[in-house]
């Protein structure tokens, strides 16, 4: 139980700290990390969620990315857990997903966090 605590309190530390990080220490997490505002529109959008997506940062900043980058979660497994999340102002879930993108699918383990002091929703993903 003590381990699970540590790694609760450790987890959202992570995350708070993130938009802290300028451009170039973003794109070098060894994960991918998304921000996404309120309606799931792309805020920022890292290099490591870039080469695991095949997509290029500048083509997914602004796209929603439920209906227009990812339509794969668009999914109550995810889209629904973000919009919940949303509307209570708290979220913090982990759960494992299958990216289903074309030049490489992959499972993944996904965290999605919202965040009271940026207003917006930051989505981890690390693959398994």
């Amino acid at each position: 139980m003590a381990s699970q605590t540590k790694d609760q309190v450790g987890e959202p530390a992570e995350h708070v700290q993130v938009q802290d990080l300028n451009e170039e220490e973003f794109d070098q997490l060894p994960f991918g990390a998304i921000q996404l505002d309120e309606e799931g529109r792309i805020l920022r959008y890292n290099g490591y969620e870039s080469e695991l997506s095949g997509i290029h940062k500048q083509n997914a900043i602004g796209k929603h990315f439920f209906r227009e980058l990812a339509p794969c979660t668009d999914v109550r497994e995810f889209h629904g857990r973000f919009k919940e999340g949303v509307a209570r102002k708290q979220l913090y879930e982990k759960f494992s997903y299958h990216f289903a993108f074309r030049r490489n699918p992959t499972d993944v383990t996904v965290t999605l966090f919202y965040s009271d002091i940026t207003k917006s929703v930051w989505v981890f993903v690390r693959p398994v």
